[in-house]
């Protein structure tokens, strides 16, 4: 069984937003990082995501340059797959389990019979992607939220079948990141994200039928102590992936009317208005 202390390399696929946050995290932390995604344009948005970041932390004190310097250099960042040799694989591509299934199946041909297979799927089932992955049992939910850098929770997700050294690898590494884990049952929305559904979901009802701007509302709620307003966390988020979550709990939970899919998000998400990532969500970023 791999235990932490042989944690040298992470791979993290998916150079998303999400993705790249990851990948400073990790690098941050001092393990060689593989950053994969099959889009050189998307490792191109990555780089300079995590370059801006990093940068900001040493122009507010919080990171000497030499070591924001040594974070970058520990990222390599691939358009192939079979760079992705790590003792723990991370995950944070399309929401869909066959996608999922896919890449950890190709991946688990190329690593260790012990590498772990980590998702931070926000929605989806744990169990069901892993009774589609060859070695279930070292399949496990590592859910960062956004920003990734600054965010410190960290869900550790087990489902049906996964291992107890498993989580427990997956819970210590987050506490070597700096992150406070918590241990999670595989369930729909998980914690947080059922807990938090209705900060957007009301949000967006309130917007629509009382014609409050989201500005509006983000600034009152950002004034009683949320760090980010509704509107302006699903801009960051990117509104098709957050979408997304609020759909896979819908239907989790048999259509129950308090997690309705917001119909201004879904409006957004046919017109490709997705947030930051394109420019334009619930707010204009062109400007």
């Amino acid at each position: 069984m791999l235990t932490v202390h042989e944690i040298n390399s992470i791979a993290v696929c998916g150079a998303g937003t999400m993705g790249a946050g990851i990948a400073q995290v990790t690098a941050s932390a001092g393990f060689y990082t593989i950053l994969f995604d099959l889009k050189p344009d998307i490792l191109d948005k990555a780089r300079a995501q995590i370059q801006k970041s990093l940068q900001q932390q040493v122009e507010k004190g919080r990171l000497a340059q030499p070591d924001a310097d040594a974070a970058l250099g520990r990222i390599r960042f691939t358009t192939d797959a079979h760079d992705c040799i790590a003792e723990v694989i991370i995950e944070a591509i399309v929401e869909k389990v066959a996608a999922k299934a896919a890449l950890f199946n190709q991946l688990a041909e190329l690593n260790h019979s012990e590498a772990v297979f980590a998702s931070n799927t926000s929605s989806l089932s744990l169990s069901t992607i892993a009774k589609a992955i060859q070695h279930p049992s070292r399949v496990a939910g590592l859910h960062f939220f956004n920003p990734a850098p600054a965010m410190k929770l960290v869900e550790v997700v087990s489902g049906e079948q996964t291992a107890a050294w498993v989580s427990e690898l997956l819970y210590q590494l987050a506490q070597q990141l700096g992150k406070t884990p918590v241990r999670v049952k595989d369930a729909p929305g998980f914690i947080v994200n059922r807990v938090a559904r209705h900060f957007y979901l009301e949000a967006m009802q309130l917007a629509g039928n009382n014609n409050t701007s989201f500005k509006t509302i983000d600034t009152l709620l950002e004034a009683v102590g949320f760090r980010m307003g509704p509107f302006a966390l699903m801009d960051l988020i990117g509104n098709d992936i957050n979408l997304a979550v609020s759909t896979s709990l819908y239907e989790a939970f048999d259509k129950a009317p308090r997690f309705e899919p917001g119909k201004l998000q879904q409006h957004l998400v046919a017109e490709g208005n997705l947030g930051r990532k394109t420019g334009k969500g619930f707010y204009n970023y062109n400007k």
